[in-house]
């Protein structure tokens, strides 16, 4: 009996040596396919960028009646995507503008590029380029409307095309109203040109022409107001080269929104004079196609915006950085390139 004991005890711990041994082995292989990444503590009231690190090409960005942020983005994510934020830090993508039945086709085989979105007659309304890589004469700008920022987004169509507004490469809109009336800023490296719309903003208004106002080396404007002075914000450059992007952030400034826009010399943006804002660094590039500026309770100006990383260049990252304004009154991002780490915006 003590022999069958003696034999049972030694089977008992040869078996407890194995499984030991085989649960010790399968946690080192576990262990060895997972990469040790040192994370770095960020303090909280600090932010790093890229504040979003997957493709979010030509950020829009409103604040909702309900306190938070909403932003629209080129469909890089099929349908445009919509994203929340309290803090323009951490960002939830929530939806899309559109569904597959819903998405706008009035031009075959175009991705949705360069919303623009705004807060008109108590309605959400959403300007957005329809294009295809070199469709410069049939490409244009459409027009869709939603209740709240989330959607869902009903489309309108197109408000016009290159071809029947006379200005080639009609992309990238921009809403300003200005003493009571519309009026959308378009335009892609063929000239800026701005045009009055109606009430709504859903139409051109009667008997409307477009009408230049910047130069053959922009697209992406946006027009800013501060104290009286009008701010045109714009990209120049690459957008869309990966690493070898060279989109660069610049300005002008006018004192009308309708111009004319000038450099800190005073030279006009109508022959291509104008400021940098934001250039890459060496870690981060093709800085561009800003959204409209936010401020914040500390009365700081907020500007996001696109770049790659150079280190993993597939796809245009979402940033954000604090806009710094001279004695003088010109804007730009300190040090003229993104921020790695920087103070969070107050909200």
């Amino acid at each position: 009996m003590k022999r069958y004991k003696g034999l049972l005890l030694s089977f008992l711990i040869v078996a407890t040596i194995f499984v030991g041994c085989s649960s010790c082995s399968n946690r080192n292989e576990e262990k060895a396919n997972i990469p040790e990444v040192e994370e770095e503590q960020v303090p909280d009231h600090k932010y790093t960028n890229p504040v979003a690190s997957y493709s979010l090409p030509d950020p829009t960005v409103i604040q909702g009646e309900d306190g938070y942020f909403y932003l629209y983005a080129t469909e890089d994510i099929p349908l445009l995507p919509i994203l929340k934020s309290r803090d323009l830090v951490e960002w939830e993508l929530i939806g899309t503008a559109f569904d597959e039945k819903s998405r706008p086709s009035w031009e075959p085989n175009a991705g949705i590029w360069a919303p623009d979105i705004n807060f008109v007659g108590g309605q959400y309304v959403m300007y957005y380029s329809m294009s295809v890589w070199g469709g410069e004469w049939t490409c244009g700008i459409g027009v869709a409307t939603a209740d709240k920022p989330e959607g869902p987004f009903t489309d309108h169509g197109k408000l016009f095309r290159s071809n029947e507004i006379g200005v080639q490469n009609s992309i990238d809109p921009c809403l300003v109203t200005h003493e009571g009336k519309n009026y959308l800023f378009w335009g892609s490296f063929r000239g800026i040109n701005y045009i009055e719309l109606t009430e709504d903003g859903l139409e051109l208004a009667p008997g409307a022409e477009p009408t230049p106002v910047a130069g053959t080396a922009y697209e992406a404007v946006y027009i800013h107001e501060r104290e009286g002075d009008y701010y045109m914000f714009a990209s120049i450059g690459t957008c869309c080269e990966g690493a070898n992007s060279t989109y660069t952030t610049v300005v002008g400034r006018a004192e009308s929104p309708f111009g004319p826009y000038v450099d800190k010399a005073g030279q006009p943006m109508l022959e291509n004079h104008h400021e940098v804002v934001l250039h890459k660094s060496n870690k981060f590039v093709g800085t561009g196609h800003n959204s409209r500026l936010i401020t914040d309770k500390n009365g700081e100006d907020w500007m996001l915006y696109h770049a790659f990383d150079v280190e993993d260049p597939s796809g245009r990252l979402l940033f954000m950085d604090k806009i710094v304004w001279d004695d003088e009154g010109w804007p730009t991002v300190k040090g003229l390139q993104p921020s790695e780490t920087s103070d969070r915006p107050l909200f």
